[in-house]
């Protein structure tokens, strides 16, 4: 076999070569876009379905908060200061609550709406983050579901008021607000954590963040 010919077979063997390389990178890319495609889906279909949840929970928000309006309409008197404190208090909270979820449900339905993953993982990750954060806010209305009532008389003839009443009021403050303190992603292995965050609306937004890590995983163990 002269120079040549060994010449040739190596080019046909470069050739061979790259067009394999060619045709397992387009199998890839193609493996890759449906797997894109699958998982980016699964998530939308998770937040989708939390988005109704979350719709159904504001209509019932907007009902207590009319109710609590309504309470405290009815209630402005110094007799029931204590009482109209509480109701103005969870009256806040219960607005913020509100809302937050219409917020999500926008973060929701952008999701929903966008074709580009980068978009999609942005959009998840701030769901999160906000669901975590309007959670622990939340917490801090705890105190005032035992301070409705409370009165001056209660508080002047009474010694069980401060015997008991008083000290869990106190008590509820100081767990409202280490929980507000400690309610932070770096605990979520904590059995504590796991326990408030069971619900759907936490545990939607994880499994929709895990079906897009796979993707991540995907590619870096693939290339």
């Amino acid at each position: 076999m002269d120079d040549m010919e060994l010449t040739k077979l190596w080019k046909q063997y470069d050739q061979t070569l790259e067009r394999a390389n060619i045709l397992n990178l387009q199998s890839w890319v193609l493996h890759l876009q449906t797997l894109e495609l699958l998982k980016t889906e699964k998530a939308k279909s998770r937040l989708r379905s939390l988005g109704n949840c979350k719709k159904g929970m504001i209509v019932i928000g907007i009902l207590w908060v009319a109710f609590l309006i309504f309470l405290l309409a009815n209630s402005i008197a110094l007799s029931k200061v204590f009482f109209a404190l509480s109701v103005a208090a969870v009256l806040g909270f219960s607005i913020y609550s509100v809302l937050a979820y219409i917020w999500h449900i926008v973060l929701i339905d952008e999701i929903d709406n966008s074709e580009s993953l980068v978009e999609v993982q942005k959009k998840t990750a701030t769901l999160k983050a906000s669901t975590l954060n309007s959670t622990r806010i939340l917490f801090l209305q705890t105190p005032f579901y035992s301070t409705f009532f409370w009165n001056w008389q209660w508080m002047s003839h009474d010694p069980k008021f401060w015997y008991i009443a008083f000290p869990v009021t106190l008590l509820l403050t100081a767990a409202s607000i280490w929980l507000y303190r400690n309610i932070d992603i770096r605990n979520a292995d904590k059995r504590w954590f796991k326990l408030l965050f069971s619900g759907k609306d936490w545990t939607s937004v994880i499994r929709a963040i895990k079906y897009l890590e796979e993707i991540e995983e995907y590619k870096k163990n693939s290339l």
